[in-house]
């Protein structure tokens, strides 16, 4: 190393140190808050996989059919739910599917309840997105493992830090999304509105997420795709799932579970993303 590089490392700044710092104060002074929300939350993911296990399968996969079918109005979308759910209980993966399945849609509805609201104050506050852009860019660049550390220390093995985890990962994208769908509103159509007297209110409600809607929804089917893609990754801090045969047949080089378990993440994957879009219906 040239004399450089060695002065310069030489003042290295403490980073890691003040990391470790700063989760010891966390995990000092308000253990009670994390471990309370962690065991929250968790009862409630628990009772909820309980719930669904209790019914039959085939209970499950009419209810899931017969919601796809309400939301598109499309019988080969019902017929194809219908195949893949089988398909996936006939792989012996059902309790599995379950857990992710509820993880996913919980975590997706946070996200979206955390990422819409704030899309909605930065499209209208111009200082809170110059703030929010440059968090949303490490949010969305920082490599997924390196969320899994602050996680684990501060609530530990199970669901919850999945769920947390997923959250923290999937909410940049509704953020963006909705920003984008807002400020898309065409001119015209705001003052349109404004002129026939309505209030900021009446023009949120009644013209901006009205236009706005398909891109909130596009929000939507990323935040599936992102909690998804986040499964693996939360097997490894004691989320049960899907995720969990795929870490298994990666540490014993069991290709046959992979496979099936990959499969079973896909056809999960395409089911919500199809029954989240919006437009494009086949009535048959």
């Amino acid at each position: 190393m040239d004399p450089i590089s060695q002065w310069i490392a030489g003042w290295k700044i403490p980073v890691g140190r003040w990391g470790r710092e700063f989760f010891d104060f966390l995990t000092t002074n308000f253990a009670w808050f994390f471990d309370t929300l962690a065991a929250w939350l968790s009862g409630l993911l628990d009772g909820l996989v309980v719930g669904l296990l209790w019914l039959p399968p085939i209970v499950v996969v009419a209810l899931i059919a017969a919601l796809a079918h309400l939301l598109k109005r499309s019988w080969t979308l019902t017929a194809g739910v219908i195949l893949g759910l089988a398909f996936i209980i006939n792989q012996g993966l059902w309790k599995e599917t379950v857990e992710t399945l509820v993880l996913v849609v919980a975590a997706t509805a946070c996200s979206m309840a955390i990422g819409v609201p704030i899309g909605i104050w930065a499209a209208h506050n111009e200082r809170v997105y110059r703030v929010l852009q440059p968090i949303l860019d490490l949010m969305q660049t920082l490599p997924t493992f390196v969320y899994l550390i602050p996680v684990l220390i501060l609530f530990g093995l199970g669901i919850a830090p999945g769920l947390i985890v997923t959250v923290i990962f999937a909410s940049p994208a509704p953020i963006r999304l909705t920003y984008l769908g807002i400020t898309s509103v065409p001119k015209p159509l705001l003052e349109a509105g404004a002129s026939f007297g309505a209030t900021k209110r009446q023009l949120l409600w009644k013209v901006e997420l009205p236009s706005a809607l398909p891109t909130i929804m596009a929000g939507l089917t990323q935040c599936i795709m992102l909690s998804l893609s986040m499964v693996v990754i939360a097997a490894l801090i004691g989320a049960n799932g899907l995720g969990r045969p795929v870490v298994r047949a990666l540490n014993s080089v069991n290709i046959p579970l992979g496979l099936e378990a990959g499969l079973a993440i896909v056809i999960l994957a395409i089911i919500l993303d199809r029954m989240a879009r919006i437009g494009g219906e086949e009535r048959k």
